[in-house]
């Protein structure tokens, strides 16, 4: 059984799916949730506190799911795979999620929100490195911030997800998955560790 909070999160994102952040309305997201003005309001003080609610547990969501690709050791380039694949799965299996962390979520939110997001990024940023520390100190993935591997990594596959997710290309994005994985490993894979013997990209 869900609790209320659950229920008018739901129901946000449903509204906020259908209408947008502008269009979406209090009203609209308690008839969905079937709760009163009052009960919205003990929970949430306004429309975009719980937006940024939403938008926080969602990308704990994502997170999560990007995190236990690479949590078992692995090689750069399973591990690059891993992490492609991990990212087009998520945005395909949780597609209004995925719309609504990636389109429909504002970039103003309030400092608490850009607190926890920033917190939540390093908890990220944090967990890939674990993967990744050992490869770079053993040569086999290039030296990059995180931010630059996470770039090379997730921003190829972000484009054909972006194009999906908007309805302008209805193409499913994990059908991209082997070439964008062979570039990525290009990118930040070490040369020699490429190809290794044996092997084919």
């Amino acid at each position: 059984m869900t609790t209320a909070r659950e229920d008018l999160l739901a129901a946000g994102l449903a509204v906020f799916d259908r209408d947008g952040f502008e269009g979406a309305t209090i009203a609209a997201i308690r008839t969905r949730a079937r709760a009163s003005n009052g009960s919205f309001f003990h929970l949430f003080g306004s429309k975009k506190e719980l937006a940024g609610t939403l938008f926080l547990e969602i990308l704990a969501r994502y997170h999560a799911a990007v995190i236990a690709a690479v949590s078992e050791p692995c090689g750069a380039r399973e591990g690059v795979a891993r992490l492609i694949r991990a990212h087009l799965d998520w945005v395909v299996t949780s597609r209004r999620e995925a719309r609504y962390l990636f389109e429909i979520s504002r970039s103003e939110w309030t400092e608490k929100v850009r607190g926890a997001q920033r917190a939540q990024n390093s908890r990220l940023a944090e967990a890939v490195q674990r993967w990744r520390a050992p490869l770079v100190e053993r040569g086999e993935l290039l030296p990059m911030t995180p931010a630059v591997f996470f770039s090379q990594i997730i921003g190829p596959a972000q484009i054909f997800c972006r194009a999906w997710l908007s309805g302008r290309d209805r193409a499913d994005p994990r059908e991209q998955a082997d070439i964008l994985i062979a570039c990525a490993i290009r990118a930040v894979v070490a040369p020699e560790a490429v190809h290794k013997p044996g092997e084919t990209v």
